[in-house]
């Protein structure tokens, strides 16, 4: 019959069709990756986490679109080992890139340790697979190992092949006229050996005149020298730290030194923006590491005195407004279905920041402790919420046990990787729990280390779902009954400072997540038992440290002159290669 052929030819030309069009999915195609990290900000601070009087609302509309993570923990309870386990997916002891003796974190662009360039970050793994990198805003994990310019802990160093922001981190010293985070008593006793020291030396010189005492003029050169060098080395360090450590740069140049705080809210945001539109159509991993919430909690006019809980905020509602921006970008650029977007804090709020009588840190909700306390859950529970249109649910909870070290998996099997073989990765793809393929987290233990100390562990009894976290140090907080250690700037690791826990305190977190009633060793059946496998895990876990380079030691840490990157002239750094423009576009 004719119609019959008829019929055939044109089934024929529709199957040819579909062989020969161009037409692709969000999921056929690789997926691009929007890596939103805040700083400092508490898992409180949040609309969608309980907060009722900050709004967030861009943040809040991203849980809603898709899955807000309630037990999502940092790894390390500042800011340098936290994210250099977020990088890496390893805890940062594995990579040096924690330490004990009030070392933490990386203090000066001019210091030598930083993330290893043996570490491999998912930036070079997505590199790898066609991807086109960037990081904009905070890094904190170092910058030169031998020379001034050598970067060898650099952003683009370790897979990233595009920087915009600031090396180090934000430092109340970047803002003129504000509070100095540096400890006063500290400058005021090297002042005063100054002082000291100047004194002797003209003491011996005038002794010398007089022949009172036959002394040798080499001595005096000597001492001299010593203090002039002392001088130096504390005044360049605490009096220029504005110019040291406060700078931005993109890719390898310095564009401001020191950098303009007023404008760098809106440069972030305007290089996040461009970011996106010009690789709209390759894969990108873009990581937006946010300045805010830290202090000095630097605020444009158009927030400034916006919200119920002063300058913090401010700061808070500001930074919101940026994720709504960013995310505004992604759809505008019809990228939405194709864009995994995750937010998340480093770790958490930081209570003992004050501005006067007026704490100027964030908040915990009902989690005790927080920035500095490894132990504690208001130290490392952190917001997480993870958004992909049609590929997983939207407005879903997930209560499981989940890291910042599991974006290193999952972005790189995503992105069509494969995971390092030689080295031990810690973290576990997000996906199966994400598309609800399975109703648990791959987690059973968690280790919370503070410095290279074993605080705390989390342990998932899969089988009762029970959540038990033994705690083996906490911090000796001051004054007695305080929530902080309000004596020092962040709560210390070791010595006196720390209580130790013999037998351990153990808290079942499935019904007391606010760790105020320890189970009590002789009369709570399950005790022993739970204490008994937890150290049977601990030590298994610690059969797999291995001895590296401290990066964070302090002969690595200290500032060292032909180190530390300067736009301009050694010691006369300076430059502003960014203009004028401070228009903001938030």
């Amino acid at each position: 019959m004719p119609w019959v052929g008829g019929r055939f030819w044109w089934i024929l030309l529709i199957i040819l069709y579909l062989k020969t069009c161009p037409c692709t999915t969000a999921v056929a195609s690789k997926p691009n990756f929007v890596l939103l990290l805040a700083d400092d900000l508490g898992i409180g601070d949040i609309g969608c986490y309980g907060n009722d009087t900050i709004r967030t609302p861009n943040i809040d509309n991203l849980a809603k679109e898709g899955v807000k993570l309630t037990q999502h923990i940092a790894a390390a309870p500042i800011c340098t080992p936290s994210r250099a386990a977020f990088l890496t997916g390893r805890y940062p002891v594995r990579s040096g890139m924690d330490f004990c003796g009030g070392y933490r974190a990386i203090f000066w662009l001019g210091g030598s340790g930083g993330l290893p360039p043996n570490e491999t970050t998912f930036a070079t793994m997505l590199q790898r697979q066609g991807y086109y990198t960037g990081i904009i805003g905070k890094w904190h994990q170092g910058m030169n190992c031998k020379s001034r310019n050598d970067h060898c802990h650099h952003p683009l160093s370790h897979g990233f092949n595009y920087f915009y922001g600031m090396p180090y981190t934000l430092i109340s010293e970047c803002q003129p006229g504000s509070p100095s985070a540096t400890d006063a008593h500290l400058q005021s006793q090297l002042w005063f050996y100054t002082q000291v020291i100047a004194l002797a030396v003209i003491t011996l010189i005038a002794v010398k005149c007089i022949d009172l005492i036959e002394i040798n003029g080499k001595v005096i050169m000597y001492f001299a020298l010593f203090g002039l060098l002392f001088f130096l080395t504390w005044y360049l360090n605490y009096g220029f730290m504005h110019y040291w450590n406060c700078i931005l740069m993109r890719n390898h140049e310095i564009t401001e030194q020191p950098m303009n705080v007023q404008r760098t809210t809106s440069q972030i945001l305007k290089e996040a923006n461009l970011f996106i539109e010009r690789n709209r159509n390759v894969p990108f991993l873009l990581f937006v590491s946010f300045l805010h919430v830290h202090t000095p909690l630097v605020t444009t006019k158009k927030f400034t005195g916006s919200s119920r809980h002063g300058i913090y905020g401010d700061n808070v509602e500001e930074m919101d407004s940026m994720v709504g921006a960013i995310v505004d970008a992604i759809n505008a650029a019809g990228l939405k279905d194709n864009t995994l977007i995750y937010f998340a804090s480093d770790h958490g709020g930081h209570l003992e920041v004050k501005n006067g009588n007026i704490q100027t840190g964030g908040w915990n909700g009902i989690y005790k402790g927080g920035k500095g306390m490894a132990g504690w859950e208001g130290g490392i529970r952190v917001p997480g919420i993870v958004r992909w249109p049609g590929v997983i649910p939207s407005n879903t909870v997930i209560d499981e046990p989940t890291s910042l070290m599991d974006i290193y998996p999952t972005v790189i099997q995503l992105g069509g990787g494969e995971l390092p073989k030689d080295r031990i990765i810690d973290g576990r793809d997000l996906m199966p729990l994400l598309k609800n393929q399975t109703s648990q987290s791959e987690h059973e233990f968690l280790f919370h280390y503070c410095g290279m100390d074993l605080h705390a562990v989390r342990w998932h009894q899969k089988e009762s779902g029970a959540i038990w976290k033994a705690h083996y140090m906490s911090p000796v907080f001051y004054p007695e009954g305080a929530v902080g250690c309000y004596n020092i700037q962040i709560c210390a690791c070791e010595g006196e400072h720390v209580a130790r826990h013999d037998p351990p305190l153990l808290f079942d977190l499935s019904v007391d997540a606010s760790e105020s009633n320890p189970l009590q060793p002789y009369s709570e059946p399950q005790y022993k038992a739970v204490i008994s496998r937890i150290e049977l895990a601990v030590a298994e876990h610690r059969k797999t440290i291995s001895t590296v380079p401290q990066q964070l030691s302090l002969s690595n840490i200290v500032w060292k002159p032909w180190l530390q990157p300067c736009c301009g002239t050694f010691p006369f750094c300076w430059c502003d290669k960014e203009g004028n423009d401070e228009t903001s576009i938030i």
